[in-house]
């Protein structure tokens, strides 16, 4: 079986990836050949995965400090969940977007998720348009009409309503459709607009935000997909939240999310979010102030006096890269580039990336471990010389590689930071 590293990549994949990494983000594609460590967790999220593909729900929350590679996970796990047959769902929560508020803050937060609506096809969102075609052709191809394939919606809160309107959407003709489609991707923003465009007295966004994402997965499980995978990263913005009560409110809005999906209540619906630890375990303001959520999100007591790490639990706590990690993850960018430029497999031996990770433990320590967003910049640059210039060396150009500390925490940090390090990077075993 082929590792995620020597697996086979598009060419246009491997550029994207590569000029993602360049650019200081994380890639939308190719994340399995740079995945690096975190097999364990991984293989946790597949069983979830695999659990929501076959009609069963899931709840997570991806705990890490800055830098443990957070949005990464995430972003694996999307793209695992998209591999499987899935639709996937994904937003970050901020001041202006969470599962609470009377500003419009949840329709803002659902409209962002409906609108990065993917499917294995079409990763790069908007495919709410292909989801409805997926609805004509499967009641096409089962003989029966839209109308009755949809009618399993009716049972579940709100659905006959969104029944109505998808059937609306899918006609695809006229102003009618139009405005159907508009409701869908939660654009109106009171009851008075949804109501003279559509003919319904309320809108995406103005109730309970669970209730509208087993809808979209009972949805997607209808028209032929697996079910729903919605990812939310983070959740450190309702930990901000001054206001006691409102922040009380997006806990509440978490504890029925996570009912919903622990018993059995979204079937097709897997949901996980990021977190620091911090915001999950702080008794003042974190999700543990809220007792019934403490309860829920509590740790195995076991792992804690047995020392060994439990996968499963409804809380995932990554650790860092470390050092040894990061010299790999070196060597699969190598390779990725290898992919179309073999000759740099030679060009660049392991010698050079131990040399060059000396060189930029030189130029700012243990920064470099730290927030290396630059460092793996610096790295990617050197070998973009390289490629255009055959008559160089790696000897050659490493002296004058230019590096400073990122002093700006990334989604592309989370996925490099590594913890503290030495100056003895001479000798250390892989």
């Amino acid at each position: 079986m082929n590792t995620p590293a020597q697996s086979v990549i598009k060419p246009r994949d491997r550029e994207a990836v590569i000029r993602a990494l360049r650019s200081g983000v994380v890639p939308a594609v190719g994340l399995q050949h740079i995945q690096v460590g975190r097999s364990k967790e991984i293989a946790s999220f597949l069983r979830d995965i695999d659990i929501v593909a076959d009609g069963g729900s899931a709840f997570r929350i991806v705990a890490g400090e800055y830098g443990s590679g957070k949005t990464f996970f995430l972003s694996l796990a999307r793209s695992l969940a998209l591999e499987k047959g899935l639709l996937a769902m994904s937003a970050d929560l901020s001041p202006e977007k969470r599962f609470h508020g009377s500003q419009g803050q949840p329709r803002r937060l659902l409209r962002e998720l409906i609108t990065s609506l993917s499917t294995r096809t079409k990763r790069d969102g908007n495919a709410l348009p292909l989801l409805l075609e997926h609805i004509n052709g499967r009641a096409q191809a089962e003989g029966v009409s839209p109308a009755n394939l949809l009618e399993p919606l009716i049972h579940l809160p709100g659905g006959h309503d969104f029944r109505r309107i998808v059937l609306m959407a899918a006609a695809g003709e006229g102003l009618e459709s139009e405005e159907a489609l508009k409701w869908l991707q939660a654009e109106f923003a009171t009851r008075t607009d949804a109501y003279r465009a559509v003919g319904v007295r309320r809108f995406l966004g103005d109730g309970d935000l669970g209730a509208t994402l087993r809808l979209f997965a009972a949805l997607s499980r209808l028209a032929g997909f697996k079910g729903l995978w919605v990812g939310i990263d983070e959740l450190v913005n309702l930990y901000k939240i001054t206001n006691a009560p409102s922040r009380k409110a997006n806990y509440e809005e978490i504890l029925s999310l996570l009912n919903a999906t622990l018993q059995g209540h979204a079937g097709g619906l897997g949901i996980v979010l990021g977190s620091t630890p911090e915001t999950i375990t702080d008794t003042r303001r974190g999700l543990y102030s809220y007792e019934a959520l403490r309860s829920r999100l509590a740790e195995n007591a076991l792992s804690g006096t047995s020392g060994l790490a439990d996968y499963d639990s409804t809380v995932l706590r990554l650790p860092n890269l470390t050092r040894e990690e990061l010299f790999v993850l070196l060597q699969r960018v190598r390779r990725l580039i290898a992919s179309g430029e073999p000759e740099i497999m030679q060009r660049v031996p392991d010698e050079a990336l131990e040399a060059f990770m000396r060189h930029c433990f030189n130029r700012i320590g243990e920064s470099y471990f730290r927030t290396p967003r630059n460092t793996l910049k610096a790295f990617i640059d050197l070998l973009s010389l390289l490629r255009q210039y055959p008559d160089r060396t790696w000897q050659s150009l490493l002296p004058g590689v230019g590096i400073t500390p990122d002093l700006q925490a990334s989604p592309l940090t989370a996925l490099l930071t590594a913890p503290e390090s030495t100056s003895d990077l001479t000798h250390f075993t892989l």
